[in-house]
């Protein structure tokens, strides 16, 4: 079952929240990397990035490693895949009310003319 009042959700999304931190994520999809390999897409210092980590890390969606003067950083999907649960409920709903909305456009084509509405009364 999907927690609605968990913390770590809050943390996620507000680390989902910054197109900075979502463009690292996608970076790690691929693989490890460095914190400065993180940092040089978006030209930003390495004290810059390793608070984007941060937030990352928080929200448990990365693992930080150090490796002599490196801190190596790892994807850790497991918190997305909480969050893609609670996103999905929504998403049931979304269908839903889509399916009922295609449903009434089909009645409305079928009660109506090549040529317009018909005519109620006359």
């Amino acid at each position: 079952m999907v927690e609605f009042q968990a913390p770590h959700l809050d943390a996620v999304f507000h680390a989902l929240s910054d197109p900075t931190r979502r463009a690292m994520l996608h970076r790690l999809m691929v693989g490890e990397h460095s914190i400065s390999d993180l940092a040089t897409p978006f030209q930003m210092s390495l004290a810059g990035a390793s608070k984007h980590i941060r937030v990352l890390e928080t929200a448990g969606l990365v693992r930080r490693r150090i490796e002599g003067r490196s801190h190596i950083c790892q994807l850790q999907a497991a918190r997305l895949a909480e969050a893609q649960r609670w996103l999905s409920t929504y998403e049931k709903f979304w269908n839903t009310r889509l399916d009922d909305l295609e449903a009434i456009l089909r009645e409305e084509d079928t009660t109506q003319t090549p040529s317009g509405p018909k005519k109620v009364g006359g």
